[in-house]
């Protein structure tokens, strides 16, 4: 039986790697299940603050009766408040995605958008909660609305943060 830790899980390489908003927008926008969805992200804020994405409907993203299937919806909401956390807070910190809930609430044609936001206090909070070394889940919520205004879907996103471990020294 042994009794060694098992090792800490770690990001993939694309985390070290330093993207600025443009880069990172066109290359989610050719991603192949984006791509493939009909979703794009149409702004990332240059510090990550805030990101607009929209599906709009086409033949591979209908459902059975003629509205936006709810697995695309979903899908538009996924890595983004990860992606933002990543970018806000630097390389000391490991974040990833916990848990997501949607509700359905009203049926979702034509083009759909989705804008998530992280404000500075959402920062801090997630900054003074880790500080100790403990893992936060913080909870943020996106809305999906239509053209008119009106709500289609609500995404709850649980992200799993806390301060990366030190280094060893060479």
């Amino acid at each position: 039986m042994s009794t060694a830790t098992p090792p800490k899980p770690k990001q993939g390489f694309l985390r070290s790697i330093r993207v600025g908003p443009g880069l990172l927008k066109w290359g989610i926008n050719l991603w192949p299940p984006f791509l493939g969805a009909g979703i794009r992200v149409q702004h990332i804020a240059p510090d990550f603050s805030e990101i607009t994405v929209a599906l709009k409907m086409g033949l591979l993203n209908r459902n059975y009766v003629g509205t936006h299937f709810g697995g695309s919806l979903f899908s538009m909401t996924d890595p983004f408040f990860m992606l933002m956390m990543m970018h806000r807070l630097g390389k000391g910190y490991i974040v990833w995605d916990r848990s997501a809930r949607i509700d359905f609430l009203h049926p979702a044609k034509g083009t759909v958008t989705a804008r998530f936001t992280l404000d500075e206090a959402q920062i801090d909070a997630v900054r003074a909660a880790t500080a100790d070394g403990e893992k936060t889940l913080p909870t943020y919520t996106v809305e999906v609305v239509n053209t008119d205004g009106e709500v289609c879907a609500r995404v709850e996103k649980t992200l799993y943060i806390r301060k990366a471990a030190p280094k060893p020294a060479a």
